[in-house]
C-alpha cells in the first residue's frame, strides 16, 4: 500500500504483532528490568504537574509512569489494539486513538513532547516531516520535544536533523542513551532534545 504506516504493514503482515509487543513488556517488568529510563529523563525535564503529550503512546508505559510521577498526560497512538492497552492498565489518563502524521489537537499546547520507542522510524515513508511540524504547532512556547530512535530503521539521524530544521525546530541537545551519554558520528541511537529556535539556551 502507498504511504502505510510502517507498524500497521509490520502488524498486517504478521498478525498478533501488537498483542507480543504488550506482552514482551509486561514479561520484562514482570522479572524486574528497569523500563523507565525515557520517563526518568522526561520528568527531570518538567517541573511538576507538567502538560505532556506522549506521541506514539503504544500501550502507556512512558505515559503511565509519568502520570505516576505527577504530571498530566495525553497520549496519541494509531494502533488501536496499544490504546486499549493503555486504557485497560491506566483506565484514569487521556489515551487517544490518532495519527502523528495527521495530529490536531486545537487549543491544546504541551510542555513536553515526548516520542519516544523508535516511533518515528514507523511513520509511513515520508511523513517524519510533517509530524514534526505538528510536534511545533503544538508545543508550548518555552516547551521542549524530546525524540529517541535507534540507527538501521530507515530514517537517518543527518535526514532526521535536516527534517527538524525544516519544521522550525532547533535541535539544542543529542545524546546516545536515556541517560544522556554523549553523541557522537558512531552512536547507534539517538536521543535528541528540541525546542522553538526563539527560546534561550
Amino acid at each position: 500500500m502507498d504511504n502505510e504506516n510502517l507498524w500497521e504493514a509490520k502488524n498486517r503482515a504478521e498478525p498478533g504483532h501488537s498483542a507480543r509487543y504488550v506482552a514482551r513488556f509486561a514479561a520484562l517488568r514482570a522479572d524486574g528490568v528497569d523500563v523507565h529510563g525515557e520517563a526518568r529523563m522526561a520528568d527531570a525535564l518538567l517541573a511538576r504537574s507538567g502538560r505532556i503529550l506522549d506521541a506514539g503512546c503504544g500501550m502507556g508505559r512512558i505515559g503511565g509512569e509519568l502520570a505516576r510521577r505527577g504530571h498530566r498526560v495525553v497520549g496519541v497512538d494509531l494502533d488501536p489494539e496499544l490504546v486499549a492497552a493503555a486504557r485497560n492498565d491506566h483506565p484514569d489518563l487521556d489515551w487517544r486513538l490518532g495519527d502523528l502524521s495527521a495530529l490536531s489537537l486545537p487549543g491544546e499546547t504541551f510542555d513536553l513532547i515526548l516520542c519516544a520507542g523508535n516511533v518515528l522510524t514507523f511513520l509511513a515513508p515520508g511523513t517524519a516531516p510533517a509530524v514534526l511540524a505538528h510536534f511545533r504547532e503544538h508545543l508550548a512556547h518555552d516547551g521542549r520535544v524530546v525524540v529517541g530512535f535507534g540507527a538501521g530503521r530507515g530514517y537517518e539521524f543527518i535526514d532526521f536533523f535536516s527534517d527538524v530544521q525544516g519544521a522550525g525546530l532547533r535541535v539544542s541537545g543529542s545524546f546516545s542513551t536515556w541517560q544522556l551519554h554523549p553523541f557522537t558520528e558512531d552512536s547507534d541511537y539517538l536521543v535528541a532534545l528540541l525546542d522553538h529556535p526563539s527560546v534561550e539556551g
